[in-house]
């Protein structure tokens, strides 16, 4: 083999060009030898973490491994101590005989391979892996090993008898009850959970996360631990640990498999058996902002989108049941909105995620900062686009109304059903009905349905029953869900949006300042080209990403 430098051998294959080097090699050099080559090159965006160590894979001629598809050996990765695979960024993963495979970013370093040579007294095969992978393996298989061992520590705290006990600091600071607060949150985000729920009752405490939208068991733990939980938990996320009468709310940040900071919300409400605890693990600073072609939109409702934000001013709504993806499209809206010649301004209640570039206020009811109050400061503020986390009133959503015909772009939220309603909701809550015409760019209503796992996902002819859902005359191959390890059993693999677009043109807005009625609005909508998210979702079922269960739970009406 050559000994060509890997930029060179990049720039040779074609995966880069001799420009794109020239920027890496002048940030590597301005970083004064601190960042590695790679590090740089995906830092710049020239290349994904995955193409680069595949090509440094294809120069080092090393065996490239994708991590999540490759079943680990738990008797191999025991076999690295913890601390070593930390120090290394390495994981054991399979062991045949005397030779222990190893998963590294670094299999040209010497010291790391002879470290482990030493330590386990075996010979060592490297192979090459992403860092995330490996460090979100160390994460999982390591921290699955220390829950038995976190939980019989805590099993070994004395029983607290005063239910009025504040928890004392030694309680609080013992090692067995932060190591478990520290493990449920981090086994919680690598299951892909969105909400973690600590539940107390009479013989023990349960602990579930939602996953795809569902609850699952994580574990049971002792009930005779759970004030000790509460209070580690209270404590970090800043509530007052001596006040367990009423609910309180707080967040922290945790570092998840040295990489992603989490951002956590907390709250906490006093139940029959003590508090029950419920966590929100938000989108990390690492994921940052979906862009609006993330959003799972299909092609004609992602050109319609696309149209109602490129408007100057007035009101867009997105409409939906909690938990269906409304904040995740406001901000995909604001990302692309907010340039730098633009004055962007948010109330929210709590701020989900802070965003650069964009001023984010929080309402504090106790205060006296409501929604209506901070959205009148707000509008002496200059803005040029406001975001409000949601329409809760009438006096709310007529200030935002006014603000829209003013010449401000007014994005927000509203719990309905799907889009005519929602414009039938704003004359409800007192809005003169000219005002919502004149005012209204469009409305999207929006849910989330889960994705058939790709991996064991089985094929058949729709019935006649479900011809009759999907409003077909013939039946077609559909897909239902099995359960594989993949999946965790679920048969569901992630998830994904429908959309129900009503754009605001003529037609509809002549209807709306005659004060029509929600049937009247959706066929005049249908007329204009609105796909209903029945139609969405029938066209996900055709196409083998969900099944007809997703389709009954999401659109079904009685």
């Amino acid at each position: 083999m050559r000994n060509i430098r890997i930029g060179d051998y990049l720039v040779e294959q074609g995966l880069i060009t001799q420009e794109q080097l020239e920027k890496v090699l002048e940030a590597q050099r301005e970083a004064q030898g601190t960042k590695r080559f790679g590090d740089v090159i995906v830092e710049l965006g020239f290349l994904s973490e995955t193409k680069f160590t595949q090509a440094l894979a294809g120069k080092l001629k090393v065996a490239y491994v994708d991590l999540s598809t490759v079943d680990i050996d738990e008797e191999a990765v025991r076999k690295v101590p913890e601390a070593l695979a930390l120090k290394h960024t390495v994981i054991a993963i399979n062991i045949q005989g005397r030779r222990l495979t190893v998963a590294t970013d670094d299999p040209i370093n010497f010291n790391i391979l002879e470290d482990i040579k030493v330590s386990t007294g075996m010979d060592t095969v490297p192979v090459l892996a992403t860092k995330t992978a490996i460090k979100k393996m160390i994460g999982k298989h390591y921290s699955m090993q220390n829950v038995d061992s976190v939980l019989e520590g805590v099993s070994a705290l004395n029983p607290v008898e005063d239910e009025d006990d504040d928890g004392s600091k030694d309680r609080v600071d013992s090692a067995p009850i932060v190591k478990l607060a520290t493990t449920i949150v981090e086994n919680s985000f690598r299951a892909d959970a969105t909400d973690i729920h600590i539940e107390p009752f009479k013989t023990y405490t349960r602990i579930r996360i939602r996953v795809n939208g569902d609850l699952v068991e994580l574990m049971n733990v002792a009930n005779q631990v759970h004030n000790s939980l509460t209070t580690r938990l209270k404590l970090i996320s800043g509530m007052n640990i001596a006040e367990k009468r009423v609910p309180q709310d707080g967040r922290f940040t945790q570092v998840v498999d040295g990489t992603t900071p989490l951002d956590v919300r907390v709250s906490s409400l006093p139940t029959v058996n003590g508090e029950k605890i419920v966590i929100r693990i938000l989108s990390t600073g690492q994921i940052a902002l979906r862009k609006i072609t993330d959003l799972g939109m299909s092609d004609y409702n992602y050109r319609m989108f696309e149209s109602m934000i490129k408007c100057p001013h007035g009101v867009m709504l997105v409409t939906g049941p909690t938990g269906s993806g409304k904040t995740t499209t406001l901000y995909a809206a604001l990302g692309e909105l907010a340039k730098p010649n633009v004055n962007v301004i948010t109330v929210e209640d709590p701020v989900e995620k802070q965003i650069d570039g964009i001023n984010q206020v929080q309402v504090n009811a106790k205060a006296g900062m409501t929604f209506a109050a901070a959205l009148r400061s707000i509008l002496r503020q200059d803005p040029d686009i406001v975001m409000i986390g949601e329409m809760r009133d009438s006096e709310t959503a007529e200030i935002g109304i006014r603000a829209a015909i003013t010449g401000h772009l007014v994005l927000s939220t509203l719990h309905t059903n799907d889009a005519a309603s929602t414009i039938v909701r704003l004359v409800d809550m007192g809005i003169p009905p000219y005002m919502v015409a004149s005012s209204l760019i469009g409305v999207i209503a929006q849910r989330l349905v889960k994705v058939l796992c790709p991996k064991c996902k089985t094929a058949r002819m729709s019935t006649p029953d479900e011809n009759k859902l999907m409003k077909l005359d013939h039946s077609v191959p559909i897909y239902e869900s099995r359960g594989c390890p993949e999946c965790n059993n679920t048969g569901y693999k992630g998830r994904t949006a429908i959309h129900e677009i009503i754009h605001c043109s003529a037609g509809i807005s002549t209807l709306i300042a005659d004060n029509a009625s929600k049937e009247e609005l959706e066929i005049c909508a249908k007329k204009n080209g609105t796909k209903l998210l029945r139609e969405n979702v029938s066209e996900l079922v055709q196409q083998g990403v969900t099944s007809i269960d997703e389709l009954v739970r999401v659109t079904y009406a009685v």
